[in-house]
């Protein structure tokens, strides 16, 4: 894969405005096109491979080119790339990339704003990356009772919900068909992220949990105590997420039909482990 990189690097920094070992002016469009078109397919190429060679990968095409100016380019593309990858994990590519590259300030950013941006996505990330461990809060219960999530021993889906956000709604709709699917034991925390009591007791009426495997916990932080905006990258509403039993994150920022796959996987296992 390197070496291939190598030879389409070299056929298009070969077009490169050179003057001795200097650019005196940025590529010309044409040559950009042609190296975003080299990294598209490179990237395509690396799609099922791991989070990690990823990673190494990313830092081997930075790293391979001299001049800053194409060197920048290729970090912003690959970082765009990544932060906007529909493939759930990449943003883990992301983040090591603004880690690693720009915010040591050894490759600018677009401008202030930008790197702004680039810092708020990696802070409401970083803490809930696949394979990572589900970052504890403690919230509270209708009842103003305090409750830890998620809880080690089952496995958790976590449904941060406003009721005033449409896509919200929809979901809640379509959620108890799909959690009916559900063979294991499974703890569903359905996070309310709003501040209207009477709403939320509204949805809680309506919203029901099918099942005998599935316990469904009501609760929120209407003072926002625990910070689990920030920890779940709770920006906008729905956010869903699937933890393991001991709270390894296998799932973020699912849309249903994601959610239904690792479910259908775990039924499948948990089925297989019970005839052992």
């Amino acid at each position: 894969m390197r070496r291939t990189a190598v030879i389409l690097f070299s056929l298009v920094l070969c077009c490169l405005p050179l003057k001795g070992a200097e650019i005196k002016s940025a590529p010309d469009s044409t040559v950009l096109a042609k190296l975003d078109t080299m990294l598209m397919r490179y990237t395509a190429a690396l799609e099922r491979e791991s989070v990690e060679v990823k990673k190494a990968e990313c830092d081997f095409l930075i790293s391979s080119v001299s001049d800053s100016l194409t060197t920048q380019h290729i970090a912003l593309w690959l970082y765009d790339r990544y932060k906007d990858s529909p493939l759930m994990g990449d943003e883990a590519v992301a983040i090591h990339i603004y880690d690693n590259w720009f915010k040591p300030g050894t490759i600018a950013m677009r401008s202030e704003f930008d790197r702004f941006d680039a810092e708020l996505f990696t802070s409401f990330n970083r803490s809930t990356l696949l394979g990572m461990k589900a970052p504890q809060v403690t919230l509270k219960t209708p009842c103003g009772c305090k409750v830890t999530i998620p809880q080690d021993g089952s496995y958790s889906i976590l449904f941060f919900y406003d009721t005033s956000c449409a896509k919200c709604k929809l979901e809640s709709q379509l959620m108890p068909s799909v959690l009916k699917k559900i063979t294991f034991p499974t703890k569903f925390y359905a996070v309310y992220c709003g501040h209207d009591k009477k709403a939320w007791r509204s949805f809680r009426r309506s919203f029901k949990v099918p099942g005998k495997y599935v316990k469904m916990i009501h609760a929120w932080d209407p003072e926002i105590e625990s910070d689990y905006l920030k920890l779940y990258g709770v920006i906008s509403t729905p956010r869903l997420y699937f933890t393991d039993t001991d709270g390894e994150i296998l799932g973020r920022r699912l849309e249903l039909e994601s959610l239904e796959e690792i479910i259908h996987y775990i039924c499948d296992y948990y089925g297989q482990t019970q005839k052992q």
